[in-house]
């Protein structure tokens, strides 16, 4: 004999928009793709105040079973990239919920401290991951500005305010400075890896912390990742076939929302000065890995 009581609930069920239905496990996704930390006033870089409200409202949706992150980055500021995992870590810890990170074109340097903030790591195929490493550059211009016969006058308190000026001669002890510091940001990354990947990683392998990248392949031999898999794919087998991914997007600022496009000063193209000189360290950034 039927429950006339189950047909009424179950009737009524199919009658709700599928957002209000608990049949269907929810996974919401997040994006954190971009440069970490090269901003400028009409492109924000990828930074915890820019993406903080997007993790929160990701973490905080009700119902859900996980969070996927969608890492595309080459890096950037390490502040940022550790600011930015320490709040992943602290939200999954929080709402108790797993996190899983996917990789696309590229996750590596600072991208790969961000993809260590899920607690499975997957990728592509040709993904490039890795590069675990601290990097600092720049110019000299003491011969440039010498032929040109400009004069150049700076005025400090300190002995040490002008330590690697591009228009003074490299001195051995400002160098030695640098990679002291960079020394000690290096043995930061190299601990969180270890922390994050544990016996995941391969033992022994003297490339792993050399700041070398590796494509998915090569970066699963290694530990880097757990597995090679599109995030539909793989969600898909974690939590059946009827599984929702729901991207969670930061809103739109109301000038952007208006125009649809970013905007720059008048006369400029669309990009101030600051807007060129951040694209092209984020340039640089991506060309390092062929892209």
């Amino acid at each position: 004999m039927a429950n006339p009581l189950g047909s009424l609930v179950t009737a009524i069920k199919s009658l709700l928009p599928a957002r209000l239905r608990r049949e269907k496990p929810v996974v919401a996704v997040v994006r954190l793709a971009g440069a970490i930390g090269i901003s400028s006033p009409f492109k924000p870089g990828l930074t915890l105040a820019g993406c903080a409200e997007t993790l929160e409202r990701a973490f905080s949706m009700r119902g859900i079973k996980a969070v996927a992150l969608a890492v595309n980055s080459p890096g950037g500021s390490p502040v940022q990239s550790a600011l930015i995992f320490k709040r992943i870590r602290a939200l999954a810890a929080e709402k108790e919920l797993p996190v899983y990170v996917f990789a696309e074109d590229v996750a590596a340097s600072g991208g790969y401290m961000l993809a260590c903030a899920g607690d499975e790591i997957y990728a592509d195929d040709s993904s490039i991951l890795g590069s675990i490493g601290v990097i600092s550059a720049g110019f000299g211009f003491v011969e440039a500005i010498g032929r040109l016969g400009v004069e150049r006058r700076v005025y400090t308190t300190g002995e040490n305010k002008m330590i690697l000026d591009p228009f003074q001669a490299e001195k051995p002890g400002d160098v030695e400075r640098l990679k002291a510091i960079q020394a000690e940001v290096h043995a930061s990354f190299k601990a969180l890896v270890r922390d994050r990947r544990g016996t995941r990683l391969a033992d022994g392998d003297p490339e792993l912390f050399s700041g070398a990248f590796w494509a998915g392949r090569q970066a699963l031999a290694r530990g880097l990742v757990d597995g090679l898999g599109d995030m539909r794919a793989v969600l898909r087998e974690k939590y059946g076939d009827k599984v929702r991914l729901k991207l969670v997007q930061q809103p739109r600022g109301w000038l952007k929302s208006r125009l649809g496009a970013d905007v720059g000063l008048p006369g400029l193209g669309g990009f101030a000065a600051g807007d060129l000189l951040a694209a092209l360290e984020e340039r640089a950034l991506w060309q390092r890995f062929g892209l």
